[in-house]
């Protein structure tokens, strides 16, 4: 079609100039010169239609991918006693391997940790069980938050402490030895802001452990959400961290620790 077009308006053009303004054109040829003209006005409308109709398309896939990316990071966690069922069943120990991951971290006497998206508190009470001092349960659902504080007092925990955060703050209230994020890295938003934020949280020798879904794992979010340890480390690189351990024994997961760059 736009060939077609331009080949209109260079022929157009070739015929107006070798017309003189005193040469009269005979009435069929006028007739044909003008139908002509109508048509390359009809086609350069159609083209423009569909130009504007593909940038609008164009437009609508982006918007969509924008809001199924948004939806995903802020899905709602928001009934934490339906989500124990699925958080704390005992099926999940076989592939998260709890124990194994709180052992790996080499939590020392003494200090602080922080779980951050710790939901009902599935790794909160793990770590209150190790060495920890004090453990912070970290999240931004008011029902997670209450749900972990309440089981902490039935199981007999003292030391654990329910934090309420938002989507781009921990809301620590005091700085950690170490923080542990377990399939939430993927929904934090803004993430070199947040742990360029997180960073300043951490006592001078502080961790952070990241546990996240690998790309094709069976469990997990969507591809798309999904981050390869390279992807994670350069996030984290320009937050002010350089990766201090890779560790591979989880089946569906990368686990991930890193330090604050010196």
């Amino acid at each position: 079609m736009r060939i077609w077009l331009e080949g209109c308006a260079h022929d157009l053009g070739r015929s107006a100039e070798k017309r003189s303004p005193s040469m009269k054109m005979p009435q069929s040829s006028a007739a044909m010169f003008l139908c002509l003209v109508a048509l390359c006005l009809l086609g350069i409308g159609l083209l423009a239609q569909s130009q504007q109709s593909q940038s609008a398309q164009t437009h609508d896939q982006s918007a969509d991918q924008h809001g199924k990316h948004a939806a995903h990071m802020e899905h709602r966690f928001d009934d934490a006693e339906r989500w124990a069922k699925s958080f704390d069943d005992p099926a999940r120990d076989a592939w998260q391997l709890p124990d194994r991951v709180v052992d790996a971290l080499a939590i020392r006497s003494g200090q602080i940790v922080a779980d951050v998206g710790a939901g009902t508190g599935y790794f909160t009470v793990r770590l209150a069980r190790a060495a920890a001092l004090k453990v912070f349960a970290v999240d931004i659902e008011p029902s997670m938050v209450a749900y972990v504080r309440k089981r902490a007092a039935r199981e007999g925990i003292k030391n654990v402490v329910a934090v309420q955060a938002t989507s781009d703050r921990t809301n620590l209230p005091e700085p950690v030895d170490l923080v542990l994020i377990v399939d939430t890295y993927h929904h934090i938003p803004r993430r070199v802001a947040y742990f360029t934020e997180l960073r300043k949280l951490l006592k001078p020798s502080g961790r952070v452990a990241i546990v996240d879904f690998r790309k094709g794992a069976p469990e997990g979010p969507p591809e798309e959400f999904r981050f390869t340890p390279e992807q994670i480390s350069e996030e984290l690189g320009k937050a002010g961290f350089v990766l201090q351990k890779q560790l591979d024994f989880l089946p569906r997961q990368n686990f991930l620790v890193y330090q604050t760059r010196n």
